[in-house]
């Protein structure tokens, strides 16, 4: 803050500014307590779907729940498609899918518009069991976001959307 009680000015992206050795030493650490609060985020929700593959079944990974909750939302889709999605190699996808079909969790259906493709889908068993983890459907984060106020819950978007942007531009 300045000493009227205004903030200081945001450089702009791509902008380097001469930064006095107190600034850049304040930069620095706030970014280290950035890099340290994300490791939280990232470690807390890794354990949270770990959790909940494994109350969907002890030999379910937390990629194949990954797998079966996406195509809970998009429906029947090729291994391809998946893999966009989820920024894999198909390799991985078809791995996780033979783990899937021999857990009952997914099941292989002809592409009616190509014989030869084949969309990966969850089972009924698979909803099922999804269905029945504490929480359902709520996103794993849901529970510690919704007391928050609704422009705090906008501002965090527009923070995650930027730092999730390719460029990390504003």
């Amino acid at each position: 803050m300045t000493d009227h009680g205004e903030l200081p000015p945001v450089a702009e992206p791509g902008v380097t500014a001469a930064l006095s050795p107190d600034t850049a030493t304040e930069a620095a650490e706030a970014l280290a307590d950035v890099e340290e609060q994300m490791m939280q985020l990232a470690a807390y929700v890794r354990g949270a779907l770990r959790d909940s593959a494994l109350r969907i079944d002890p030999a379910l990974q937390p990629f194949g729940l990954k797998i079966l909750r996406t195509l809970r939302r998009c429906g029947p889709t090729h291994a391809s498609a998946l893999a966009e999605l989820l920024e894999v190699d198909r390799s991985v996808i078809s791995r996780q899918a033979r783990l899937l079909e021999d857990l009952g969790l997914l099941e292989l259906a002809a592409d009616p518009a190509d014989g030869r493709a084949r969309f990966l889908a969850a089972t009924p068993l698979a909803m099922e069991k999804m269905a029945a983890v504490p929480g359902g459907d709520k996103s794993l984060l849901h529970g510690r976001l919704t007391s928050w106020p609704e422009a705090d819950l906008q501002q965090f978007a527009l923070l995650l959307k930027r730092l999730n942007s390719p460029d990390g531009a504003r």
